[in-house]
């Protein structure tokens, strides 16, 4: 096995998966063979892993794993996130272990199914280690959770499990970072505790001499090493968001030459797709808030991808987002529909199996003639393919329950294997698509906004990752005692 260490945090989302990311990227560059690994994440913004032989076309990964490995400057594998949680309500989730759907589970019944489960995370974790020198863990949530370590398989069930050291984040910028850190090793059993062999603070804003007598507070209480404290990475901001919590955070930022607004649905999935507009410097991307109305002044909507189609499809009517729509359609707008956004713009969706829940079918929002029936067979696959409206090619991923059939796709927006994908209305103003990535493709991008009358956009986008990567790797190598954290590894 290669050797490894984890990150894992003292709460979610206090930035474990750029961190893991950055150190990739840092080892890397010192010519180390490095691997991500994530044992469980629950997210529905996913990526698909090609899994050699499997003709059906791939597998699901959280797209952390997926940007992770980008950072290893290796392809992604389905084990590199051997389960993947996808919330399709308040209280249960499809579950996909090792790239594949395994089954549907409420969140009590998900407790009892994960000793199961920690064999797949074991077996992956043996795969993934293979021809590597070094292997980072994230871990998911906390460890401090102790209700749920009888049957843990993301933290500290499989640091032990595994035998692999651990690092503890601290998120100095939501507060309480001292009593997170001492609680966490106040709390946790004694064969837990021994697994951390120190912690490092992050988001630090402003002079960090100010956090000594933090730091020394700290060790009183722990005992543990410091391993550096980390600044707000601005970098991040150009990195690909894994979780949808970051959109509450999200600000429109200045006015630009172009608003793109997007309404942020109660399942928004692969929200990411959105990522190169947001680069394109006269692009301003507003994601709207539920209760929020659509921005009279935006010239193109984007319908996101969704994980509950018909249950945010009701909640887009509930928030008066239809009306906002058609408004927007009236002045001359431009929409964009993506995967779950592109079944919303038809005449109906039916659900004649309830495979995503009670309500079986719901009157779409009518701007494309076509109409959804969602079948229980999941297309995931990476793929190439060529826009129609503009004859360039596209690159990217499908990942979708539904067959979509009707009129306006005679008028398709790609062609993707020789087949016809999405529809267009007959002014072209509305698009719809399956294939997520869309936007991603510079050439197209460049020409789609020349259309919406911006020109000299399609910048590099992928070349504005791997900087932004590089930065994030830098930053880690000056702030962080990166030399002592990769020789914990065993």
């Amino acid at each position: 096995m290669a050797k490894a260490i984890m990150l894992q945090g003292t709460g979610s989302d206090v930035g474990k998966t750029v961190l893991v990311a950055g150190l990739c990227r840092a080892a890397k560059k010192r010519g180390l063979k490095v691997r991500p690994f994530k044992p469980q994440n629950m997210s529905n913004n996913a990526a698909v892993a090609d899994i050699p032989g499997d003709k059906a076309g791939g597998g699901e990964i959280g797209r952390a794993q997926w940007l992770q490995a980008i950072a290893c400057g290796v392809a992604p594998s389905v084990h590199m996130n051997p389960v993947l949680l996808k919330p399709q309500t308040d209280v249960g989730a499809q579950v996909i272990v090792q790239g594949k759907m395994f089954g549907e589970a409420r969140a009590r019944d998900y407790q009892a199914m994960k000793g199961r489960l920690m064999d797949a995370v074991l077996d992956s974790w043996g795969k993934v280690g293979e021809g590597a020198d070094l292997v980072i863990v994230e871990g998911a949530g906390s460890p401090a959770e102790i209700n749920l370590r009888s049957r843990d398989i993301a933290n500290m069930g499989f640091a032990t499990r595994a035998d692999v050291p651990v690092v503890l984040v601290g998120d100095i910028d939501r507060g309480g970072v001292i009593a997170s850190v001492a609680g966490t090793h106040l709390i946790l059993p004694e064969e837990d505790r021994r697994m951390i062999a120190g912690y490092l603070i992050n988001k630090f804003r402003g002079d960090v001499s100010l956090f000594d007598d933090g730091l020394k507070s700290i060790e009183t209480f722990t005992g543990w090493r410091c391993f550096g404290v980390v600044p707000w990475l601005k970098a991040a901001a150009r990195l690909p968001s894994e979780d949808s919590v970051v959109l509450e955070r999200l600000a429109s930022g200045e006015a630009r030459a172009l608003k793109v607004a997007v309404p942020m649905l109660g399942r928004i999935a692969n929200f990411d797709d959105l990522d190169p507009l947001k680069a394109e410097p006269q692009v301003e991307v507003v994601f709207v808030p539920p209760g929020k109305p659509l921005p009279a002044d935006a010239g193109l909507v984007v319908i996101p991808g969704s994980k509950s189609t018909i249950g945010d499809l009701l909640k887009f009517r509930e928030n008066g987002w239809d009306r906002d729509l058609l408004a927007h359609r009236k002045r001359g707008g431009h929409v964009v529909g993506i995967c779950g956004g592109f079944q919303m713009l038809g005449r109906m969706v039916r659900d004649p199996d309830g495979i995503e829940g009670s309500v079986t079918e719901a009157e779409g929002l009518g701007l494309l003639d076509i109409e959804t029936v969602m079948e229980p067979e999941k297309t995931v696959r990476n793929v190439r393919a060529r826009s129609v409206p503009f004859d360039l090619p596209l690159e990217g991923y499908e990942i979708h329950l539904g067959r979509t059939t009707g009129p306006d796709t005679l008028r398709p927006s790609a062609v993707i294997n020789g087949i016809d994908d999405g529809a267009v209305s007959a002014d072209g103003k509305v698009i719809g698509t399956y294939m997520h990535g869309l936007f991603g493709a510079d050439g197209f991008r460049g020409r789609f906004l020349e259309s919406l009358g911006i020109k000299g956009g399609g910048i590099d986008y992928r070349a504005e990752v791997e900087r932004a990567l590089d930065e994030v790797a830098a930053e880690l190598e000056t702030y962080l005692d990166c030399d002592a954290i990769f020789a914990l590894a065993r």
